[in-house]
């Protein structure tokens, strides 16, 4: 028997938890030759997600709950949640039923057939127009900062084998970053058709400023090629301000009658004032994550873990 561990970050999800649990039991009696486990953790919920949590696994020793001391954000809480996982293959997913648990077949067996990682692939995503955009932008940013093959899509709902889990656990540093963590570690990655449910209740965790932090912490912590972009834009500036200068001295000495330009020299101030402070803002950034590295910022911290005795 192969054992296949469910790791679920929830938050805000008491009334939403119980069922995707539930799906998920179904969809694994279904499929002989393996059983579950489910790792829930509670990213510091401000309702009663715990309790919930608490409740299912005092009664099912497959269930182990997790509560952490603080919002520590989703990519945390996997983390967190991996940890205490044992299971030969690792499926992540959300807690809000928006992601099918009972496809969840489709998944292990794209896996099976010797892929390391597969994600599942939504044809139509029943999120807000702005999430949507976010993940087109997500995707296109993460080919450019971290090598993700084009023809990757990458979602919240995947399964992986469990030498890929032990590579990710290696990791200790703050701001973890779960793609990335993969992505450095495989390239051996499929996807898998899936339906995207509509939201039955409550609202997304993620806001905009989330998720530009959630970017921030993917493109600083696995890649240095914004410093190299950084670098380029004050490379292409300095070219600028080049040929700006010798259109400067042709006109001087062609037409001296033309008035040196405010107009023009505040332009070309603003402009390289601007990139100024957005390398020195991307240095800085990098620099902050470095510090707080240092000093052993943690990933997370968990208050508690709750797991009935067998």
């Amino acid at each position: 028997m192969k054992l296949v561990s469910f790791v679920i970050p929830c938050y805000r999800s008491a009334h939403t938890i119980g069922g995707v649990v539930e799906e998920l039991k179904g969809a694994m009696a279904q499929m002989p030759g393996y059983e579950s486990e489910f790792v829930l953790v509670n990213d510091c919920s401000p309702d009663n997600t715990f309790e919930v949590l608490r409740d299912m696994a005092e009664n099912d020793e497959r269930i182990t709950a997790i509560d952490l001391a603080k919002n520590f954000g989703q990519h945390a809480a996997i983390m967190a949640g991996l940890r205490h996982s044992a299971g030969q293959i690792v499926v992540c997913l959300d807690d809000d039923g928006q992601t099918p648990g009972d496809e969840v077949g489709k998944l292990i067996k794209k896996l099976e057939e010797g892929y390391d990682v597969v994600y599942a692939e939504y044809a139509h995503k029943q999120h807000a127009a702005w999430r949507n955009i976010g993940t087109v932008i997500n995707n296109r940013m993460t080919e450019i900062m971290l090598g993700k093959p084009r023809e990757l899509t990458i979602t919240s709902y995947f399964a992986m084998q469990r030498f890929i889990v032990d590579e990710m656990l290696i990791y200790k540093n703050c701001y973890p970053y779960v793609e990335g963590l993969i992505l450095r570690a495989t390239r051996r990655i499929g996807t898998v058709p899936v339906t995207h449910r509509a939201r039955e209740e409550g609202e997304s965790g993620y806001t905009l400023v989330k998720l530009f932090s959630l970017w921030m912490n993917g493109f600083t912590s696995f890649s240095v090629k914004p410093l190299r972009i950084a670098t380029y834009c004050g490379a292409f500036a300095a070219v600028l301000g080049f040929l700006y200068l010798i259109v400067i001295l042709v006109k001087h000495f062609v037409d001296s009658s033309i008035p040196e330009g405010w107009a023009s020299t505040m332009a070309l101030m603003l402009l390289l004032g601007g990139i100024i402070l957005l390398v020195l803002g991307m240095i800085g950034e990098y620099i902050g994550r470095i510090y707080m590295c240092i000093n052993a910022s943690p990933q997370y911290v968990e208050r508690q873990v709750i797991r009935k005795k067998g």
